[in-house]
């Protein structure tokens, strides 16, 4: 049966279903939580800020190859080049302009190494697996974000004014959890579909297996702002 199980695989919404337990518990993640109660330490945030505005450099950078592999129909090339002038526009704008109220740029900061193995995982998939591999890898960046955005927005209706929160913590929930995003996401997703579609099972499994990794690699990437991950101190003098 479970034969069966894997080759029933014929949709995106069964990605998201073969991660939907991890899932569960990463839209109850403490970083996300503390942003809309507004307890999140603003360093926290200020750091998470950075390593995610160079993330979305490399995440655009995949979605750009995506849209150069051989053999990708013209409308879908053009689509996901569209997605990676996206991350870089919106999203990307959203990072800068917190910088800009901070005082602060990414320059010199290193990826941190959580930041660093999502992004090379990812690369390297893009790079050397075939088109619907990559197409699934970063198929949780939209799609994760998108579902604790709605996470976020449903809590703050709930909490309503009982309490306060920094304008940024609003500016990121009214982003992610809005329906400009969401309209991305979707279009994304209708993408993702039609390979699932006609992948044979072998395919699914490989694209199943991508989708789950990245959607840990999302948690932990929460996990890595929460704690400001640094780079072993041992190695810091010697770069």
């Amino acid at each position: 049966s479970n034969f069966f199980k894997k080759t029933n695989i014929m949709s995106a919404q069964a990605l998201w279903d073969s991660a939907k337990e991890l899932i569960s518990v990463t839209e109850k993640h403490p970083f996300l939580v503390a942003m809309v109660d507004g307890t999140l330490d603003m360093e926290c945030f200020r750091y998470y800020v950075i390593q995610d505005a160079m993330y979305l450099d490399d995440f655009a950078d995949c979605l750009h190859r995506l849209g150069d592999h051989e053999g990708v129909p013209e409308a879908e090339s053009k689509r996901l080049h569209e997605f990676g002038q996206g991350a870089k526009d919106a999203e990307k704008a959203l990072h800068n302009s917190f910088m800009k109220q901070w005082n602060i740029n990414a320059t010199g900061v290193p990826q941190m190494p959580n930041t660093l193995l999502y992004t090379s995982f990812m690369s390297r998939i893009v790079t050397t697996r075939p088109h619907a591999e990559g197409l699934a890898a970063l198929l949780p960046c939209f799609w994760v974000y998108m579902h604790v955005g709605k996470c976020m927005l449903k809590l703050r209706d709930e909490l309503g004014d009982s309490v306060k929160r920094p304008p940024q913590f609003d500016a990121w929930i009214d982003m992610y959890g809005g329906e400009g995003f969401e309209k991305e996401v979707k279009d994304y997703i209708d993408v993702v579909d039609s390979y699932c579609k006609t992948a044979d099972a072998e395919s699914l499994k490989q694209m199943e297996e991508h989708f789950i990794l990245c959607c840990k690699l999302e948690h932990m990437f929460w996990d890595q702002a929460a704690e400001k991950m640094q780079w072993p101190s041992a190695l810091s003098n010697h770069n």
